[in-house]
């Protein structure tokens, strides 16, 4: 049985002073963090979904650097990578303009009745206070960190790439899945395979994933190839005059079938329809209907292990 607590996380050098915090297995709400050590100081990029697993990674940086966390960073919204923000004290917040827009407008949201298993502890809302639109770089001591927004929607509308030209090690959030299903729902299907070419040019040596282990280009294109497997599902669907649950549970996944979060298939086909009917990426969609088809794809609440 695969261990899923606090305890089975590890850090995982990434290149000098730069490591990745992997928490397996990378299902929902168990995320990915990163640290850049600075010698008197530290960046980290992301917190946890749960109090217990955000004080767990504060304790592995602590006993890594040995030095406090004066900066951290966002790659978007999502409570699995900032709800544990109000814990790093002392640190200054960055993140996009809409990740404070979309935290400061919905609080904490642990999403009663979707999924069971969450051991959320005490948590509060803490978004970023230092935004930025486009492009913003950091130092942390010499190590150039450039946050880069793909200028448009894609795993959701505040994506944010922390890259690190010297080191060429990316931090790329939840643009990556590496072993689960990507996504899009509150984002952009079509968008999110654009923004796929932006990390294609910065041809990183070693990408951090948002969920699952270190990985190189190979599971960027294997992202682009699911999302493209998407919108042509959609479009097959579209034509045939199928709902997005209807569609999904008769779609064969092929190799896609290995992923894990199957039931993510028709949130990602409500967006991709909405897209086929001219939505702009990232445009409001009815997120209860699509959360409500993928629990009765799942044939009821999504099992977390948070």
């Amino acid at each position: 049985m695969t261990d899923r607590s606090p305890s089975a996380a590890a850090v995982t050098r990434l290149a000098d002073q730069v490591h990745g915090y992997v928490q397996p297995d990378g299902s929902w709400y168990i995320n990915n963090c990163g640290f850049v050590d600075a010698g008197d100081h530290t960046v980290l990029i992301d917190t946890c979904s749960t109090e217990r697993r955000t004080k767990a990674l504060l304790t592995a940086v602590e006993s890594a650097t040995g030095s406090p966390v004066t900066t951290l960073v966002n790659t978007h919204h999502h409570g699995d990578h900032t709800n544990g923000n109000y814990l790093v004290e002392g640190a200054a917040v960055v993140g996009h303009r809409k990740t404070r827009e979309v935290m400061a407008a919905e609080g904490i949201q642990t999403y009663e009745g979707v999924f069971v298993g969450s051991d959320w502890g005490e948590l509060r809302s803490r978004p970023p206070e230092i935004v930025f639109d486009d492009r913003l770089t950091l130092y942390a001591g010499d190590v150039e960190i450039q946050l880069i927004h793909p200028g448009h929607a894609a795993h959701t509308t505040n994506d944010v790439l922390v890259w690190l030209p010297a080191q060429r090690v990316l931090y790329a959030g939840d643009l990556v899945f590496h072993g689960g299903s990507p996504f899009a729902l509150m984002g952009s299907v079509a968008g999110w395979r654009k923004a796929l070419d932006v990390v294609r040019e910065l041809s990183p040596e070693v990408i951090l994933p948002g969920h699952g282990g270190p990985c190189g280009l190979d599971i960027v294109d294997k992202v682009d190839e699911y999302l493209a497997f998407v919108q042509k599902t959609a479009e097959r669907g579209k034509a045939a005059g199928l709902s997005p649950l209807e569609l999904a549970k008769e779609t064969d996944l092929g190799d896609f079938a290995e992923l894990s979060e199957q039931e993510r298939l028709p949130g990602n086909l409500h967006r991709a329809y909405a897209e086929l009917d001219g939505a702009e990426w990232g445009a409001q969609i009815d997120l209860v209907a699509a959360i409500t088809d993928m629990l009765a794809f799942n044939k009821g609440p999504i099992r977390c292990f948070s």
